[in-house]
């Protein structure tokens, strides 16, 4: 379930992508950086140069392509839709349909058209015609798009599944971090190419720039300047202008005093003191501030805390924020640990 992807695209816009795609993967980018691009160009609807398809003309390719908003036929059943893209005529077709829309968990509604069906069974309508076509990879373009954030997750959580199930590999067009956080590998597209991939779990906890960490949806987006290096500690000093406060980092030692550097922090990793007053809590990077606002999600509370001139973002859990009564308005001591700051040059 995998292959290699080396394209060389010019039109309509100049972008260059080496990449793997490994079972599920998604393919992560801001909008206009080329990941629709990418997967047009797989698909032979956009020219590009190398590899693995272009050689082939679009017809021949074997791929599977599925558009944003599924493009179904309106007036059509589900069954009808699935075979409009065997060829032939639709009655002829019908059980190929069936058995396809089956594979896909629809077999019950087989004949009911797009409108009576839900935003994840119209998606597996279109999985299944593209399925029709037995391709060798499957290309989904923004395939979160369409769907409300409550019912997004198992959704795709499904899809996912399904694709493991079918053992074809797949690659997402996407720009929401949730469907990378749910595949088997990813691919960050930024500045028009690849600067990062591989599993989940590794990028997510080492983004290899402040871009890559914007698009992987770290909050927490900063600059600051070095002050000086404790190598015996392990440790850099820095200066963040925007709240005016020394932080310490994990040891630059690559990076000169007085550079600047770009830095983040995960919303997780923001910590409150602890809930039971006889735990050491945290004593280095003290950020201190007015709460701007607090929304509850379930058992958890995302706030952010006004530091100066800039806002931190904080996630934990609605007990920790009852018992140390914060409330809009009123003021928090936060800790930043260095160990939890990730450091970029500018």
């Amino acid at each position: 379930m995998s292959l290699h992807v080396n394209l060389q695209i010019r039109l309509p816009i100049a972008l260059d992508a080496n990449f793997e795609v490994r079972g599920f993967t998604a393919l992560l980018g801001a909008s206009g950086e080329g990941k629709s691009t990418v997967l047009k160009a797989l698909a032979g609807l956009v020219p590009s140069q190398g590899e693995p398809f272009a050689a082939l003309p679009p017809q021949r390719r074997p791929v599977g392509y599925l558009p944003q908003g599924y493009a179904l036929f309106p007036h059509l059943r589900a069954w009808e839709n699935v075979a409009y893209a065997l060829g032939g005529k639709l009655a002829a077709q019908r059980q190929a349909a069936i058995s396809l829309l089956q594979s896909v968990g629809l077999a019950n509604q087989i004949d009911l058209r797009p409108a009576q069906l839900s935003g994840g069974q119209q998606q597996r309508v279109a999985l299944a015609r593209t399925l029709a076509r037995s391709p060798q990879l499957l290309l989904l373009d923004e395939p979160t798009s369409a769907l409300d954030t409550s019912t997004r997750d198992d959704i795709m959580a499904e899809l996912v599944s399904r694709m493991h199930q079918l053992s074809i590999p797949a690659l997402a067009a996407t720009h929401d971090a949730s469907l990378a956080a749910m595949s088997d590998w990813v691919v960050l597209l930024s500045g028009r190419r690849v600067i990062q991939q591989g599993p989940p779990a590794d990028v997510f906890a080492r983004p290899v720039s402040v871009a890559a960490a914007a698009l992987l949806g770290v909050r927490n987006r900063f600059a600051a300047r070095v002050l000086r290096h404790v190598p015996e500690r392990g440790l850099t000093l820095l200066h963040w202008d925007g709240a005016n406060l020394p932080l310490l980092a994990p040891l630059l030692p690559s990076h000169p005093v007085g550079a600047l550097v770009d830095w983040a922090i995960s919303p997780d990793d923001v910590r409150l003191p602890p809930l039971k007053p006889g735990l050491a809590g945290d004593t280095e990077n003290p950020l201190q501030g007015q709460i701007e606002h607090l929304v509850v999600q379930g058992a958890s509370v995302t706030a952010a805390l006004r530091c100066g001139e800039a806002r931190v973002w904080l996630r934990a859990p609605l007990r920790l924020i009852a018992h140390h009564g914060l409330r809009v308005g009123g003021s928090a001591t936060v800790h930043a640990r260095p160990e939890h700051l990730m450091c970029w040059p500018r």
